[in-house]
């Protein structure tokens, strides 16, 4: 569309106008290059220029299960470099144009 017709339906907040994130749940051995199916989903949506975020929840869950200190080994026997939460969170900041700011204060510390 043009920027004039975004501009005319703007104020209609249309869900066929939001930017989109796919997330692939895959088996463990692909949570690194994905599989056929994903390659299929990328493909499907390359006219979209939506962005595909490829994690296994198995994995996920084990990482939720572990201490701090314990995750970084985890993830890199695996290959990773982050979990496949902070891509998804990264992302969908990223998507939506979002930051993070910081206030710290006598009675609190906050994250906006």
């Amino acid at each position: 569309m043009s920027v004039e017709d975004k501009q005319a339906i703007a104020d209609l907040f249309l869900l066929t106008d939001k930017p989109v994130i796919y997330v692939a749940n895959v088996e463990e051995a692909s949570v690194i290059t994905g599989n056929e199916y994903v390659n299929q989903l990328k493909s499907a949506v390359k006219a979209e220029n939506a962005q595909v975020i490829i994690l296994c929840a198995a994995i996920e869950s084990q990482i939720a299960e572990l201490e701090p200190e314990e995750r970084l080994m985890f993830l890199q026997e695996y290959g990773l470099q982050e979990s496949g939460l902070n891509r998804l969170i990264r992302a969908s900041y990223e998507l939506l144009d979002l930051i993070t700011y910081f206030t710290a204060g006598v009675q609190e510390v906050r994250a906006w």
